[in-house]
C-alpha cells in the first residue's frame, strides 16, 4: 500500500529540473519577442545615438543627406531635450526615410531575442530552483537570485553575441550610405522592398563580417556584454523582490496583482539601466563597423578612455532616453507575457 509513496520520493528529492522546466523556455521567448516588436523604433533610434558615426556627421536640424537619410543636430541640454530629440529622430527616420526604416534590423533582433530571452529565462528560472533546492535548503532569497540571474547572463550574451552584432551594423546602414551620400551626388539605386531586403540585409551583412573580421569580427563587444551581466542581475533581484512586495501589499490575484507585476518589471529595468547604462555606449561602438578600413574602437578599456577623451563623460549616457523610453515598456510586456504564459502552461498542462 505505501509502495506508491516510495516510488515517488527519491523523484522529488534527486530531480534537479523542476517539473514543466521547459515552459521557462517558450514563456521568455514569447515575452521578448511581443516586447521586441512593440519597441524596436526606439532601439533604432538608439543605437544611432550611442554610435559616433551618427554623431560624427550631424547637421543642423531638417537637413536630411542626398540620399534621403534623416540627419539631426545633436544639442547638448538635459533630460527634457534628449527626450524631445528621440521624438525628433523618430519622425525624422519615418519622414525620410521610410516607416520601415523605423524597424530596421527587426529580424536580426527577433532572430536574437527570441533565444536570448529563451536561454535567459529558461537558465534563470530552473538555476534559481537548482540553486535553492541543492544548495540553501530550498529557500529562495535575493542571494539565490543573485546567482542565478548572473549564469543566465553570461549563458546568453556567450550564446547570442554574434546576433547582436549583425543587429548593430544593419541599424547604422543607414549612417554608413549617408557618408558616400554627402560626398557624390550620384542618384541611388532603389533597394529591394519587403522582407526580402530586410533578410538579404542580414544576409549580406554576416558574409560581410566574415569576410573583413573573420569569425572573431561575431564577437565584438562581448567583453561590454559580460560586463552588462550586472545589469540583468540587479533587474531580477529586484523584479523579485519588487514583485514579492507588491503581491503582498495588493494581495493575490485579479486586476491589481498584474498591475504590481508590471510596475514591478519598469521599475527593475529602469533602475538597472540607469545603473549599468554605459556598457550599452561601449558596446555599440566595439560592434561598429570600420570606417576606411580602420577599427577605431579595439578593446573594452581603450573604447572607455577614448570615448571620454574626445567626447566627454556625458557622452556614455548617450541615447538614454530612447533607451529607457523602449526598455521600460518591454520590459513591462515581457515580463508580463512571461508570467501569464507559465500560469496559463501550468494550468492547462
Amino acid at each position: 500500500m505505501s509502495s506508491p509513496a516510495l516510488v515517488e520520493t527519491p523523484k522529488t528529492t534527486t530531480s534537479w529540473l523542476p517539473a514543466k522546466s521547459w515552459q521557462h523556455f517558450a514563456a521568455g521567448g514569447l515575452g521578448g519577442m511581443c516586447g521586441a516588436i512593440v519597441t524596436s523604433p526606439f532601439d533604432v533610434v538608439k543605437t544611432r545615438l550611442q554610435s559616433s558615426l551618427f554623431q560624427e556627421k550631424h547637421l543642423p536640424l531638417g537637413v536630411v543627406g542626398s540620399n534621403g537619410v534623416a540627419i539631426l543636430q545633436h544639442r547638448s541640454g538635459g533630460l527634457l531635450w534628449n527626450f524631445v530629440e528621440t521624438g525628433h529622430i523618430l519622425r525624422d527616420i519615418y519622414r525620410y526615410e521610410s516607416p520601415r526604416a523605423l524597424f530596421k534590423g527587426l529580424v536580426p533582433t527577433l532572430v536574437g531575442v527570441v533565444p536570448a530571452r529563451s536561454i535567459n529565462f529558461f537558465t534563470y528560472g530552473n538555476g534559481k530552483h537548482i540553486i535553492a533546492n541543492h544548495f540553501n535548503n530550498g529557500v529562495e532569497n535575493s542571494y539565490v537570485h543573485l546567482m542565478a540571474a548572473a549564469f543566465a547572463g553570461i549563458v546568453t550574451g556567450t550564446a547570442t553575441n554574434p546576433i547582436w552584432v549583425v543587429k548593430t551594423r544593419m541599424q547604422l546602414t543607414a549612417e554608413r550610405q549617408n557618408v558616400g551620400a554627402l560626398a557624390s551626388t550620384a542618384p541611388s539605386t532603389t533597394p529591394p522592398s519587403g522582407s526580402r531586403r530586410i533578410v538579404g540585409g542580414s544576409y549580406a551583412m554576416v558574409k560581410q563580417i566574415f569576410r573583413e573580421e573573420g569569425i572573431r569580427g561575431f564577437y565584438k563587444g562581448l567583453s561590454a556584454s559580460y560586463l552588462g551581466v550586472t545589469e540583468g542581475t540587479i533587474q531580477w533581484v529586484l523584479y523579485e523582490r519588487l514583485k514579492r512586495l507588491s503581491a503582498s501589499a495588493e494581495g493575490r490575484g485579479g486586476l491589481a496583482e498584474w498591475f504590481g507585476m508590471l510596475g514591478s518589471a519598469g521599475t527593475a529595468k529602469c533602475v538597472a539601466s540607469l545603473i549599468t547604462y554605459p556598457h550599452e555606449v561601449l558596446r555599440t561602438r566595439l560592434r561598429q563597423p570600420r570606417v576606411n578600413g580602420v577599427i577605431k574602437y579595439t578593446g573594452l578599456l581603450q573604447t572607455l578612455r577614448t570615448v571620454i577623451a574626445e567626447e566627454g563623460a556625458r557622452s556614455l549616457y548617450g541615447g538614454l532616453s530612447a533607451h529607457l523610453m523602449r526598455v521600460v515598456p518591454n520590459a513591462a510586456v515581457m515580463y508580463s507575457i512571461y508570467e501569464g504564459a507559465l500560469r496559463w502552461g501550468s494550468d492547462s498542462i
